[in-house]
């Protein structure tokens, strides 16, 4: 950090006033080891360059539709044209039309086809004879006994053959076996005329599948033979077609009974013996692809390309780039590195930019390293798809949701470092689109406006309506202000608008990035906050049910918290919420805290010790059930430092006097195990703890007792050390007082006697009732306006604290 001050760029050095009495500077509180962040920022520098497109500037400067505002642009030497991409995709389509997919020619199929056909066969001949058998015997009990044999053996060929053509060959058989003439029984005739179909129908081949769109001659390969030949589509035939010709031959040959049966037995034996490899069949595409040529035609050196004042074309565009993608390619080592050079330039500047705000104006963001991680985590995730589609050719940047990023840094943190993250996101992702001052000032206009919506969100639902919906009118906007300035076609206008409603939309992933991030990090935002304050949540209304004295105690002292922290400057949503679960360890044993007790006290019937323990142990139980609830650990910390390491004193002195010889080592039974409180926050509320609990024992609570109550016990809780880790100053000590004091002026209103009442009544002898209620609104009025004035300084000397159970 001695470079960042030796140029002027230091901190502010503030310095701060300690409750203990001695004084140090702010920004050497702690000796913070910071290394852990550069590293971030070097790795961070790093990744951005590493994944930021190349050479996209020339891609992108120029869009159809646009007036050309520079002068007459001639070709500087001849270069080829690139083909846009729908010159490339025809290409590409002509080029599989071309190509013909390969087939191998498996020789052993048509015996394996013929081997399965004459299997059927032979296994039908003992069904027959069954069948004959049963049908022409006389002993009934013979019979029978061949009825059994013919169903058992008709079973296990039925599923080939439907009812009817079994029927049919059946009785055939049993016709000419009577005639003793078997030979001609009808499907030895069936057997022949399917053989010789299928003999035929292999021979011309029969393929099992067709790419679709590839060329209609096809590659036939015979391994075995070592020969290869091309066939055209219409001379083989697929299953289905070859079923189709079956059909038709046996119309012509056979018994139109026999055909259903036939076609049946087909189905059962047939098999493709042309098949496809779709392996070879791509490496002889890939071949034809990458022969194929990334340029068109060729523009002449000398040749007018465009005129000022004439509007681009898709033509026109498709020359601007091929000559820019010509220039790069003639570039020389040199002026590569210097481009390259010139964009790490201007990427370390923007971010140093940011960096420097985070240094110099954020010290809790950068003196924290997962802090610090995780703005640039959250820059890196909007990069990261920025890079990705800035190297695609179609996509434009506008599908980006780069409000993410903003409103992520703007809910966690808050709308400033929101807004430096706009300006930075806008710079980089800018560049990535090829130095585009239009995209620039939309992602800049849009994303403030996102960051405007959520600097006092109250609810996740406002994430799935209302921001998106701003950041789409604020894009469109940008988008249709710089399309009426360059005379855009309506096409390209709709295409931009419609990519800007798709990123609008992806807004909705902020809540689930939010909460991971407050998983990760152990971070607490504003909208959690606000759901746990919540009063019908789980432990509140358990807290409100089980121990309502407490429950109630935690809304004043939430109140007191809430107003001391908007008076100094603390984070007032945090403070209130951890007073308002400070106490729930006391849902365990509520008979045992006074302000659940209804006349009786547990504590009389056990001894002080005991006591102290029960007391301390909801400090504990606390912290158990909150973790239980997985409470964020910021209002975890409350529970546990809302009493520090203070002393229960009533207890304390009820065992002091029944042992006046109380040990040193036994007094420390006495006190809070702590830890002290270590934030603005926390400090808050030991204070507001200790304050609410003891003022409810005053009697008649006037203005002035209850200022000197105040001064009294806050200056106590100093004496003791209780605030030594806290970051409160003097100034913060007195403006709590005076928050506290404003508070319970107006919670004990109808009990107060002011000053002016006290007074004897020189002029007027009414009694104090019988004055006019206008009267006293301008008397407490005055004493109101009395309450904003300077406090004394330094303690006020008060007799000991009274304390009780309730400021246990």
């Amino acid at each position: 950090m001695g470079f960042l001050e030796h140029i002027g760029l230091s901190r502010k050095r503030k310095l701060l006033h300690l409750p203990t009495g001695h004084t140090r500077i702010g920004s050497d509180l702690d000796k913070h080891r910071h290394w852990p962040n550069w590293i971030t920022l070097i790795l961070f520098l790093g990744f951005l360059i590493a994944i930021f497109p190349r050479h996209s500037s020339s891609d992108h400067s120029y869009r159809v539709g646009e007036l050309w505002r520079n002068d007459d642009l001639v070709a500087p030497f001849t270069f080829s044209l690139i083909k846009n991409q729908k010159e490339l995709e025809e290409d590409q389509k002509r080029v599989r039309g071309l190509t013909p997919p390969v087939f191998y020619f498996e020789s052993e199929t048509t015996n394996l086809v013929l081997s399965r056909l004459d299997s059927l066969f032979r296994t039908m001949e003992p069904v027959m004879e069954s069948y004959v058998s049963f049908k022409q015997g006389q002993d009934p009990r013979a019979r029978t006994r061949d009825s059994l044999e013919y169903v058992r053996l008709r079973n296990g060929f039925f599923p080939v053959l439907d009812e009817t053509s079994w029927s049919l060959l059946q009785e055939d058989y049993l016709k000419n076996s009577r005639e003793g003439q078997t030979g001609n029984w009808i499907g030895n005739t069936v057997k022949i005329k399917l053989e010789n179909t299928l003999v035929s129908l292999l021979n011309e081949g029969i393929i099992d599948t067709y790419p679709i769109g590839l060329s209609e001659e096809m590659i036939v390969r015979d391994q075995q033979n070592r020969i290869e030949k091309t066939l055209t589509r219409t001379l083989v035939r697929d299953t289905e077609q070859a079923r189709e010709y079956l059909r038709i031959a046996l119309n012509r040959n056979i018994r139109i009974e026999l055909v259903p049966s036939t076609q049946l037995l087909f189905d059962r034996v047939i098999q493709p013996n042309l098949v496809y490899n779709k392996i070879d069949t791509q490496n002889l595409l890939d071949d034809a692809l990458g022969a194929l040529s990334p340029t068109a035609s060729a523009v002449a050196a000398g040749q007018l390309i465009i005129q000022k004042g004439e509007v681009i074309t898709d033509d026109i565009l498709t020359v601007l780039q091929s000559l820019a993608f010509a220039k790069a390619r003639q570039s020389s080592t040199f002026e590569i590195t210097q481009q390259y050079l010139g964009e790490m330039l201007v990427i370390f500047a923007v971010v140093l930019v940011f960096f420097l705000y985070i240094y110099l104006y954020r010290r809790s963001i950068f003196d924290d390293t997962a802090m610090f991680s995780l703005v640039f985590l959250s820059m890196g995730i909007v990069l990261v798809a920025g890079a990705f589609v800035a190297k695609m050719d179609e996509p434009s940047l506008y599908l980006v949701p780069v409000a993410i990023c903003p409103i992520l840094l703007t809910v966690i943190f808050d709308s400033r470092v929101g807004l430096m993250a706009t300006l930075t996101m806008a710079l980089l992702l800018g560049m990535m689109s090829g130095n585009d001052f239009e995209y620039t000032t939309a992602s800049l206009i849009s994303s403030s406006i996102a960051v405007f919506s959520v600097r006092d969100i109250k609810r996740r639902s406002q994430f799935y309506i209302i921001t998106p919906a701003l950041v789409f009118i604020a894009f469109s906007m940008v988008i249709l202000g710089f399309s009426l300035i360059r005379l855009t076609d309506l096409s390209t206008i709709g295409l931009n608008l419609f990519n800007v409603f798709i990123s609008s939309i992806l807004i909705i992933l902020t809540p689930p990035l939010i909460l991971l991030f407050e998983k990760l990090f152990r971070v607490t935002t504003d909208l959690t906050l606000f759901e746990l304050s919540e009063t019908n949540k789980p432990l509140l209304k358990a807290l409100m049910m089980q121990a309502p004295g407490t429950f109630h105690h935690s809304l004043q002292v939430a109140n007191l918290c809430e107003a001391s922290a908007l008076a100094i400057g603390a984070d007032a949503l945090l403070c209130r919420v951890g007073a308002l679960y400070h106490d729930i360890g006391k849902m365990e044993r509520p008979d045992y805290f006074v302000e659940n007790q209804t006349g009786f006290s547990e504590h009389e019937h056990i001894t002080p010790h005991l006591s102290v323990l029960v007391i301390k142990s909801h400090v504990s139980a606390g912290v158990k059930m909150a973790e239980e609830a997985k409470l964020p650990s910021s209002i975890i910390d409350f529970i546990k430092t809302h009493h520090g390491t203070s002393i229960i004193r009533f207890f304390y002195e009820k065992a002091k006097a029944e042992d006046p010889g109380l040990s040193a080592q036994e007094k420390q039974d006495y006190y809070y195990d702590g830890p002290l409180p270590t934030t603005k926050e926390t400090g808050i509320l030991l204070l507001a703890d200790c304050v609410e609990a003891s003022t409810r024992t005053l009697k008649n609570p006037t203005y002035s007792r209850l200022e000197q109550h105040i001064h009294r016990i806050v200056d106590d809780r100093l004496k003791e050390g209780q605030l030594n880790e806290c970051p409160l100053t003097y100034q913060d000590i007195g403006k709590i007082k005076q928050a506290f004091l404003n508070v319970l002026v107006g919670v004990y209103h109808s009990r107060i006697e002011y000053p002016e009442q006290e007074k004897p009544q020189a002029k007027e002898h009414k009694p104090k009732e019988t004055q006019p209620k206008e009267n006293q609104s301008k008397e407490f009025q005055l004493k109101e306006s009395k309450l904003t004035g300077p406090l004394p300084k330094g303690p006020t000397s008060i007799a000991s604290s009274v304390e009780t159970p309730t400021s246990s």
